[in-house]
């Protein structure tokens, strides 16, 4: 199961951790019912997403402006019985010094809680 997805904001010539975007998810298997759907339509669920994601959007109000060219890492924590993919490698969590941090809105699909925050590296 998928506990956490974090986007990784770097600086390519820096190397330093600009922005760490946490979305922490939670089962919430108690919102199924007894024959194993959710009392939660699709676009209700859609709703909610697209408030996060306009909210988002209107973090560039706050967020300092990136000035130099960047890559991001998508870091993926999951249960320790899970299998992943070759691929994947372990990393370092990322986290940035001296951070400030925003909560974001929480959606809930009512099998599944997200909660988000951004933290970016304060200004001096």
């Amino acid at each position: 199961t998928v506990q956490k997805l974090v986007v990784v904001v770097t600086g390519q010539q820096s190397n330093e951790v600009l922005e760490r975007w946490v979305f922490d998810v939670a089962a919430e298997n108690t919102a199924l019912s007894p024959d194993g759907t959710v009392d939660k339509t699709e676009k209700e669920v859609n709703k909610e997403i697209a408030a996060i994601i306009r909210q988002i959007t209107a973090s560039v109000t706050f967020l300092p402006l990136l000035e130099e060219a960047c890559t991001f890492d998508l870091l993926v924590y999951t249960d320790d019985d899970v299998q992943v993919p070759s691929a994947w490698e372990e990393s370092d969590p990322k986290y940035i010094t001296e951070a400030d941090e925003v909560k974001l809105r929480s959606f809930t699909t009512k099998v599944h809680r997200v909660d988000a925050c951004v933290s970016y590296k304060a200004e001096q």
